[in-house]
């Protein structure tokens, strides 16, 4: 048999070889070329992206909203104790960010002079570090069962505000 004879199945030539290699090279080439080149080209500009329906298919499947409680669609008031185990406690139970520590005598004598009035309208605007109404969404009148619970705590004697 001659070298350059072919058997079934195979490649036999080198020759061969590196054409079937260089027809895949070729064809893999055009392949991605067509994948990248033609869609953008038929599509527009694909880095203009409308950023707005994008969020739109990213935005959560639900939402959780906290609100107070109502009865029969009236909103119930709470009290000073739950209001400060809600809003207060954090900062005013661990002295956090310069807060006076509830039943730190020392640290609220000088608040406690401002009286139930001062004490109400400084938490109503927020100070120093603590947010309006510390953050929460209390009424006046539950911000100010809250002060009158943390400040008797803390050497006050304030008579808590009945509900209006």
């Amino acid at each position: 048999m001659a070298d350059h004879e072919h058997t079934s199945g195979g490649f036999k030539l080198p020759k061969e070889v590196a054409l079937s290699i260089l027809a895949l090279v070729f064809l893999i080439t055009v392949i991605i070329f067509a994948a990248n080149y033609i869609p953008s080209k038929a599509m527009g500009d694909r880095k203009k992206v409308d950023e707005e329906a994008v969020a739109t298919r990213i935005q959560p499947v639900a939402k959780v909203e906290l609100a107070a409680a109502t009865a029969g669609g009236a909103k119930v008031s709470r009290s000073g104790e739950e209001v400060v185990k809600s809003a207060c406690f954090a900062c005013h139970g661990t002295g956090a960010a310069g807060a006076p520590k509830i039943g730190d005598k020392a640290s609220w004598g000088q608040r406690l002079a401002m009286g139930l009035d001062g004490l109400l309208k400084s938490a109503i605007a927020g100070k120093n570090a603590m947010p309006p109404r510390g953050g929460s969404d209390v009424s006046d009148i539950e911000l100010a069962r809250a002060i009158v619970n943390m400040a008797n705590k803390s050497g006050a004697s304030f008579k808590e505000p009945a509900a209006k």
